[in-house]
């Protein structure tokens, strides 16, 4: 009953959202219609055209809020960041958060790059998903800044933190938890005392 409540002041747009987030994560763009977003979001079929031109530009609102819901956690796990290695954390941190989310069917990996896995190369949904992974790793270079001078050697390290990063939260994906992700920060806790 509270579910129903909450559900009904809920805008059309909100509740479409709502339904795309969970059905595109769980069974991917691709199969999922939009007499599935519908049904899920309680609405008609005209409420997505009111507030949508398109499947794609719903798809496009959703890579955004997946961005969005990212940064949220990363900015939380900033507030508490002293130095630059915790800030460095934190961004480990905010993808572990992710990871540990109460999932429909559990964890499943980024949502961003099972994404951009099933949209064409020329789709603008990729572009989103390369500005998101590109932001990360500029976090983590500007946090590396206080802790290495040289500029090449600065963007090498942000990189290859960016591999562990993204690598970790695919195998996390893969094995349905945040463990990869855990045992990932683990490892950049050991290269950091190195800088």
């Amino acid at each position: 009953m509270n579910n129903q409540l909450e559900n009904a002041s809920k805008t059309a747009r909100e509740r479409l959202l709502e339904a795309a987030q969970i059905l595109f994560y769980n069974d991917g763009i691709a199969a999922t219609g939009i007499d599935s977003i519908t049904r899920r979001a309680g609405v008609a079929k005209q409420s997505l055209y009111n507030n949508f031109s398109s499947k794609a530009d719903l798809v496009a609102t959703y890579l955004e809020l997946r961005h969005e819901e990212w940064l949220s956690l990363y900015e939380k796990r900033l507030e508490n960041a002293k130095n630059p290695k915790e800030k460095i954390l934190a961004v480990f941190a905010a993808y572990e958060d992710h990871a540990e989310f109460a999932y429909e069917r559990g964890f499943r990996g980024c949502g961003l790059l099972n994404a951009a896995a099933e949209l064409s190369a020329d789709n603008p949904g990729r572009a989103t998903v390369r500005r998101h992974k590109e932001q990360i790793e500029g976090f983590l270079a500007d946090h590396l800044r206080d802790l290495i001078t040289d500029d090449v050697e600065l963007n090498s390290f942000a990189r290859h933190l960016s591999f562990i990063l993204e690598g970790a939260i695919t195998r996390s994906g893969l094995e349905g938890n945040g463990r990869q992700m855990r045992e990932a920060k683990d490892l950049v806790v050991t290269l950091l005392k190195t800088l």
